[in-house]
């Protein structure tokens, strides 16, 4: 099963079941949902999740100035459409 390396670029993804994982330089984005159903693909995609999360945790424990929070970006200034 694919993998990603956590926090290495903003272009990694991937997805188990309809679970999607997206890698970022600032954070990395978890959504949609997944059955862990009691069976070998629920066993695969179980330990596909936890091998995730264990390499997000090893970045971030090994990270010794990291902050107590980032804040969100700013949204975009709106600008009136010049070709309207």
């Amino acid at each position: 099963m694919a993998s990603i390396d956590p926090y290495r670029n903003d272009a990694d993804a991937l997805e188990i079941g309809d679970l999607k994982v997206e890698n970022g330089t600032d954070k990395v984005a978890i959504y949609g949902s997944v059955d862990l159903t009691r069976d070998r693909q629920g066993l695969a995609q179980a330990k596909a999740l936890k091998a995730v999360l264990d390499k997000v945790v090893k970045v971030l424990e090994a990270d010794k100035n990291l902050p107590e929070r980032i804040e969100p970006p700013k949204a975009p200034d709106q600008v009136k459409n010049p070709f309207s």
